[in-house]
């Protein structure tokens, strides 16, 4: 593992401040893990086990990974007793997990939504008569769909970062690690829409029952209006069950893109139906436009539906400028609108298949003429495809976004961990200035970070940390515990909090154990 430098000063136009020849020496972190440190050399790097010349003349040298040019030998001198003796667990393990992983602030606020619903209900099912009872709970599972639907609309997303995310840094770090906390609301969204769904099975149940009860004199008559109702209050049922059934989280990890394409198109056909069912429910009465107008679940359907058509409002075919990084990344160069701080894009290469999201950063620094990038590697079908094909013309849908990223501005020191193409998300703190921007260390593990990403990468990684810890895969023998590495900066720098960004196996481990021992760590929860 090594504090990653450039294999060749040259493609920098900057003269080596150590001449033809530099030998590798040690450097020491604070958690006394020795890390090997290349520096830059003009022509040739030595060690005292091997020794490589780049040859200036040639492409490749340009791209040469570290692992060309610096020697292999790692040292890891009593990590555990690091771990434990600086920054022992504040509470036992299982504990801890329950505490953080179980019982997290994405998982409190879906239990609150869920379980407040389901008070409510139970209620109202006790104080209320059967007839009234039947509108109310469409009423209640209207609200809630609105409340599901409003927690994933772009506006609404940006006006509740804005407001938790203008709290200063000068404000108590106890407001601020709870305001941070903004990017968990995707709890409500959870919690509303199945509660929706409790709502909404009570009130098919009630209404099912009037509609079989025998016949009598003072019965209403039963019409094919009312037939047609019953038939679209059950197939809105079937819809809803459908779409949370897809939004478990095993079977959307396991197939996401079924997950989106049934998740758009049964949420549009909701609508539809909803809209269909209340017509119908309205012909049974004896003004149509009386019952509809005196109807919450109208009005709510009518902000629920403008909720929905706004992003598709802003639908564009956009140019973009593809800058091939390797076989695994590719870079696209973006010029339709400038991109604040914090904010993602959502792209697609058709409008009704699947979409993906990525967080961008400024090209101000190194590609003049261009306003933003996000960096693509693969991962999948359509990340496979991007990087071989390098299209020029993507769509996008709706207004950029803030992210996770965007309230870690609170903090004034911080430490960024990743892992390979996760350093995109992080580079988005290179639009801030110098004065905004945290304090930093940059903690990233990769595979031949110069060959994969480019030097340009590099040199705006250096931006957020002149000397980023780049553990390259390649030189240690494969992925290595990073936990260690992050608890000796985060003691040496006095850092207030950690950012993490990796996959999810890897942001929940060291989300948990740094957390369990009373450092303030943060990574994205993969929700949606």
């Amino acid at each position: 593992m090594i504090p990653h430098i450039s294999p060749s000063a040259e493609h920098h136009h900057i003269p080596s401040p150590a001449g033809p020849t530099v030998e590798s020496h040690y450097h020491t972190l604070p958690t006394d893990l020795q890390l090997l440190k290349c520096q830059r050399g003009d022509t040739t790097v030595t060690s005292n086990s091997s020794t490589s010349s780049i040859d200036n003349e040639k492409e490749k040298a340009l791209t040469r990974t570290t692992s060309a040019v610096c020697p292999t030998t790692t040292t890891y001198p009593d990590l555990e007793a690091a771990t434990s003796t600086d920054f022992p667990l504040q509470i036992p393990k299982n504990i801890g997990i329950v505490r953080y992983k179980i019982l997290n602030i994405y998982r409190r606020l879906f239990t609150i939504a869920f379980i407040g619903n389901s008070i409510a209900l139970i209620v109202l099912l006790a104080q209320r008569g059967r007839d009234t009872t039947a509108l109310d709970l469409i009423n209640a599972s209207a609200i809630n769909l609105a409340v599901c639907g409003l927690a994933r609309q772009p506006l609404v997303i940006n006006t509740l970062y804005h407001i938790f995310g203008c709290i200063p840094r000068t404000a108590p770090l106890f407001f601020r690690r709870l305001a941070v906390k903004i990017f968990h609301f995707g709890g409500v969204h959870s919690g509303t829409g199945v509660a929706s769904l409790v709502w909404y099975i009570a009130f098919v149940v009630l209404y099912s029952l009037d509609f079989f009860r025998p016949l009598t004199s003072s019965s209403p008559e039963r019409t094919a209006i009312s037939i047609a109702a019953l038939s679209l209050i059950y197939l809105v049922l079937a819809i809803l069950l459908l779409i949370i059934a897809v939004a478990y989280p095993p079977f959307r990890a396991r197939h996401h893109d079924i997950f989106e394409l049934t998740h758009r198109f049964a949420n549009w056909l909701l609508l539809l139906t909803f809209w269909a069912l209340l017509f119908f429910l309205a012909k049974q009465t004896p003004s149509t436009s009386q019952f509809l107008l005196n109807l919450p679940a109208f009005w709510i359907l009518v902000i629920l539906t403008c909720a929905t058509i706004h992003p598709w409002l802003f639908l564009r075919k956009i140019t973009i400028n593809p800058e091939p990084l390797s076989q695994h990344a590719i870079r696209l160069h973006f010029n339709h609108t400038p991109l604040p701080y914090g904010k993602g894009i959502s792209l697609a290469k058709h409008p009704l298949k699947d979409w993906h999201s990525f967080a961008g950063f400024t090209d101000s620094h190194d590609t003049p003429g261009s306003e933003f990038s996000v960096l693509v590697s693969k991962a999948g079908d359509w990340t496979r495809d991007t990087i071989t094909t390098a299209p020029t013309t993507l769509y996008k849908r709706g207004t950029l976004v803030f992210g996770f990223g965007y309230v870690m501005k609170m903090f004034s020191r911080l430490i960024v961990v990743t892992t390979g193409s996760g350093i995109g998300p992080c580079l988005s703190f290179i639009g801030l200035d110098d004065e905004a921007r945290p304090k930093m260390r940059v903690v990233w593990q990769t595979r031949d970070p110069v060959k994969t990403y480019g030097e340009r990468t590099m040199d705006l990684v250096r931006i957020m940390d002149k000397d980023p810890v780049v553990l390259d895969t390649t030189l240690v023998g494969g992925r290595k515990d990073m936990l260690p590495v992050v608890l000796g900066l985060y003691k040496d720098f006095g850092a207030e909090a950690v950012c993490i960004v990796s996959n999810p196996a890897t942001t929940k481990r060291l989300v948990l154990e740094l957390e369990m021992r009373g450092i303030l760590a943060y990574g994205p929860l993969f929700d949606s």
